[in-house]
């Protein structure tokens, strides 16, 4: 067997390959048809054991801190980006090997063989896109497309493959008269097919990939533009004349929408039809309901809450943390329609991207804050953050709370949720945090003939407020920094401190307290699988 088959049939099947991943994509964009890369990623995702999971968002998350980019901009794309790389090494290993098993087993290629072939890789793929139900259209619909497409590629290959073997052929037996310039002749002849090959593949990649991409950025832009960046329909915020001002590079206070933080289980965002959409409420209830959005909204007291929502597998100063305005309805009131029977303990919610969770009902009983929610910013939840519905509980981390929720179930039994059964905490309460944003050596304040450096960040534990945050430099004497009225008691706070001027190298660190006085867990430890802990610092050279 020799090497070069192998290597030959990788080439002939990243060729090909990645056309069609790039047509296949152009389909998703154009008309919701079903992308098999991503497919195939979440289907991987929800099989493999919990530890491998959290051992790739880790190394993927500490490969971005390392190289100094956004996490909460940049980790789905990143995550996106490995699907796509996987299944493009899919096809190169389905080329090599078919390439390889047809020399050895000298396979003439035909139309049959092609089809053959292309059934072979195209078949489990296509089974699992259809299973895990990705795409809105039937999956008859699907099922055509990509059938197209498979048997294309196993077509594609078997030409290609029959090209190659003449050339060979032809330069393995010239004529005599040929010996010495033939090879050299067909030598030039086979590198300028598989250079137009490249060239044709190139060519349909980018104009599929760029048409996809473009479609993509479009659908984004116009699930948010909707949203006002200055706050719930243009109402002043509630601390608007508190007079501790931000220092400048302090993240915003109140989170844009489209800047948001964004982390959910499958590589894109479920979507899900909110005209048909129902919520169903089954188990131990007298009045099993099945809910429409509309009945949800006009139906129900609204209530408002500012809310600053965190992500569990942040490190510390992690940007996976936002505050927008919520607006839905209480989880109490919604129960109380359905009338939960005695004995009950959970309600068991699932969701449309294959996610659940389990909510002990002591908890919604004790906080009518607990809600169903379906709007933020004043404006329709975007499909990116769990239209038509998820909810919100109070002192939790993001991995608590489901999006796109599909169905309520009241029962006696709990059940682990998703991120608890890969080994994430069950309770997950938020841990008291706080962060250093900037270091504003551009913006100095002077003060009785003294120059100041502002320093300022944020300080969050969940609904437990904070009393104090203090910033320390160089190791010295704790100081106690300026606090601004936080949006709502289950939002960050704003802190501000004035450090006096002085040149050379400095470390600044931060900590706090939660508003009953108790202090931030000050020893670092990592996000696994409780949140993590530790003190924040910042590095600065001032001159």
């Amino acid at each position: 067997m020799k090497p070069k088959f192998f290597f030959t049939g990788a080439l002939i099947g990243g060729v090909i390959t990645a056309p069609m991943i790039a047509l296949m994509y152009l389909g998703n964009q154009l008309f919701d048809l079903a992308f098999v890369p991503f497919d195939v990623f979440n289907w991987m995702a929800r099989l493999l054991p919990g530890p491998v999971i959290t051992f790739g968002i880790d190394l993927m998350i500490d490969t971005l801190r390392f190289l100094g980019v956004n996490v909460a901009d940049t980790a789905k794309i990143a995550e996106q980006i490995m699907a796509v790389s996987l299944y493009f090494a899919l096809g190169l290993l389905a080329g090599a090997v078919f390439f390889t098993v047809f020399k050895w087993q000298n396979v003439k290629a035909n139309l049959i063989t092609g089809i053959v072939i292309g059934a072979l890789f195209g078949f489990p793929a296509i089974a699992i896109s259809i299973g895990m139900g990705s795409s809105n259209l039937s999956p008859l619909l699907n099922l055509v497309w990509l059938l197209v497409l498979f048997l294309g590629w196993g077509v594609a290959f078997t030409k290609i493959y029959g090209k190659l073997s003449r050339y060979e052929t032809t330069l393995t037996i010239p004529s005599p008269k040929q010996a010495e310039e033939a090879p050299s002749v067909q030598k030039v002849d086979r590198r300028t097919f598989l250079i137009l090959l490249g060239a044709g593949a190139a060519t349909i990649t980018v104009i599929g990939a760029g048409l996809g991409a473009l479609l993509s950025r479009e659908e984004e832009q116009n699930d948010s533009m909707a949203h006002d960046t200055e706050g719930p329909e243009g109402k002043p915020f509630p601390n608007s004349d508190d007079p501790v001002i931000p220092v400048p590079g302090t993240r915003p206070e109140y989170t844009p929408v489209k800047d948001h933080y964004q982390v959910f289980i499958e590589l894109e965002p479920t979507e899900l039809d909110g005209a048909t959409w129902k919520l169903p409420i089954t188990g131990m209830v007298n009045n099993p309901l099945m809910l429409s959005l509309d009945e949800i909204r006009n139906n129900y007291e609204p209530r408002n809450q500012y809310v600053t929502l965190s992500c569990i597998s942040g490190r510390i100063g992690t940007s996976l943390i936002s505050t927008t305005y919520w607006t839905g309805v209480s989880v109490q009131d919604v129960l109380a329609d359905a009338e939960i029977q005695e004995g009950a303990r959970y309600l068991f919610i699932t969701s449309g991207d294959g996610f659940y969770e389990s909510v002990p009902l002591y908890l919604i009983y004790s906080d009518p804050r607990i809600m169903f929610c379906y709007a933020w910013d004043g404006n329709t939840l975007p499909v990116g953050h769990g239209f038509p519905l998820r909810i919100w509980i109070p002192d939790r981390f993001g991995m608590k709370q489901p999006k796109w929720i599909t169905g309520l179930e009241v029962t006696d039994t709990y059940t682990e949720g998703y991120w608890v059964e890969r080994n994430w905490d069950e309770t997950a309460q938020i841990r008291t945090t706080s962060v250093i944003d900037t270091v504003a050596v551009d913006h100095i304040v002077e003060k009785g003939g003294q120059q100041f450096i502002p320093v300022g960040g944020i300080a969050f534990a969940g609904d437990r407020g904070i009393s104090k945050v203090e910033i320390r430099v160089d190791g010295g004497a704790w100081e106690q920094a300026q606090l601004r009225s936080p949006l709502s008691e289950t939002t960050w706070v704003i802190w501000r401190y004035e450090w006096p001027f002085q040149t050379g190298d400095h470390t600044f660190e931060v900590r706090c307290y939660t508003a009953e006085g108790e202090l931030q867990v000050e020893e670092s430890t990592e996000s696994r699988p409780d949140g993590a802990t530790g003190i924040h610092s910042v590095e600065e050279t001032i001159s």
